[in-house]
């Protein structure tokens, strides 16, 4: 909150904050480490400010400014922590100290084309990353330009970088199956969640979400309502992270998956007893576990089953590539997945469709051998005349 009669206020990076409203309608900023030095930068302003400026002239823009100032104040409020997260990260460390440089201090269709090709050729990120942060420089300055005549035309000069989707790696049948058999033997019985995942394609965060009300064993289902995910902590606390509870990573995410019949006896035999309606299924009691924690514990499951370590979201795509070796059909899939549509799961998982695909050729193979095959040698006397009965 600011002070009483000031526009000063405390930043969530620790620094201060003091706002001037100018003439023309945009805030002068000042910036200190000390409320008291943010004041003195606005006293000195007001002492020595500069006369109006003429009404046809156009305002000087500090872009540094309008990035910090959307980050703030419109996309804390629209977006999931863990995103903002995202978006904190890339306006910081990429974004504004770019536009802090001098001869970069404004937002025109050079600045923004140099920014877009400076992170396409920095080879310290990745293709992923780099795209990740062009689309949140995008959607910043599609909202900070908006009514402005030249907007199409600087939005135009981003050029995204190609990126190739990168191949998942995921377990093989006879992997899945020793890791399975080793979760279900393991003395720690949370580990079943990764059973769990291998058979559903749930993410992590819905894995640790899940609570026993979100079951229906009679009809053999379970309900994704919500994820946990472990966030930054944007707020005045000694706290650096914290353990953040919120729906599912889009609406389609929000579903019913039904279970296969074997899981029914494992999930009676492991349900809880009491307020059972309100625990969370790996934790035991109404705090989720934590998704760093259970990641420790599925790579301990890997080493005891004898795997190479693969990120927890292989279990998600071997899912996936299961389901379409079996021939389940792809909307199927996409629904169970929780994908926004179609087009998703086939990009995403184009190397599960690629073995279909030779699966499908190779019948092709079968039906070009059957048909050129050499068709079995049969000798026939063609009967011409009849010979007379044979008399001794």
């Amino acid at each position: 909150m600011p002070r009483r009669g000031e526009n000063i206020y405390k930043r969530k990076d620790g620094r201060w904050e003091g706002r001037l409203l100018k003439p023309e309608g945009k805030y002068q900023y000042f910036y200190g480490k000390t409320y008291r030095e943010a004041k003195e930068k606005m006293k000195l302003f007001l002492e020595n400010k500069p006369a109006a400026p003429d009404i046809n002239s156009k305002p000087e823009t500090k872009a540094a400014d309008l990035f910090l100032s959307w980050l703030e104040c419109r996309a804390i409020h629209r977006v999931k922590p863990s995103t903002y997260e995202s978006y904190y990260h890339c306006i910081q460390k990429y974004i504004i100290p770019f536009y802090q440089n001098d001869g970069y201090r404004d937002i025109s269709e050079d600045t923004v084309s140099i920014f877009s090709i400076n992170i396409t050729k920095d080879s310290s990120l990745s293709d992923a990353y780099k795209k990740k942060i062009l689309t949140v420089f995008k959607t910043a300055l599609r909202e900070i330009l908006l009514d402005q005549k030249e907007a199409s035309v600087i939005l135009q000069s981003i050029k995204m970088p190609k990126t190739e989707q990168k191949e998942v790696p995921i377990f093989t049948r006879n992997e899945q199956r020793l890791i399975e058999w080793t979760a279900m033997n393991d003395g720690d019985k949370r580990a079943l969640g990764i059973v769990l995942c291998f058979y559903t394609g749930i993410r992590l965060g819905e894995l640790c979400g899940l609570r026993w009300s979100d079951f229906d064993l009679e009809a053999a289902t379970m309900s994704v309502k919500r994820t946990v995910s472990r966030t930054k902590n944007f707020k005045n606390s000694d706290k650096k992270t914290i353990l953040h509870i919120g729906t599912p990573k889009s609406r389609t995410s929000i579903r019913k998956i039904p279970l296969p019949a074997f899981l029914i006896p494992i999930a009676r035999q492991y349900e809880l007893t009491g307020k059972k309606e309100d625990c969370y299924i790996l934790s035991g009691n109404d705090t989720p576990i934590d998704p760093r924690a259970y990641q420790k514990l599925y790579k301990k499951i890997l080493v005891k089953a004898g795997m190479k370590d693969r990120k927890f979201h292989s279990t998600r795509h071997t899912f996936a590539t299961r389901a379409l070796e079996l021939h389940v059909d792809i909307k199927t899939v996409s629904e169970i997945l929780g994908h926004s549509s179609v087009a998703i799961t086939m990009n995403v998982y184009a190397h599960s469709l690629m073995e279909q695909k030779k699966i499908a050729i190779d019948k092709f193979n079968d039906m070009y051998i059957a048909s050129t095959a050499p068709q079995p040698f049969a000798v026939t006397i063609p009967v011409t005349t009849v010979l007379p009965p044979f008399t001794p």
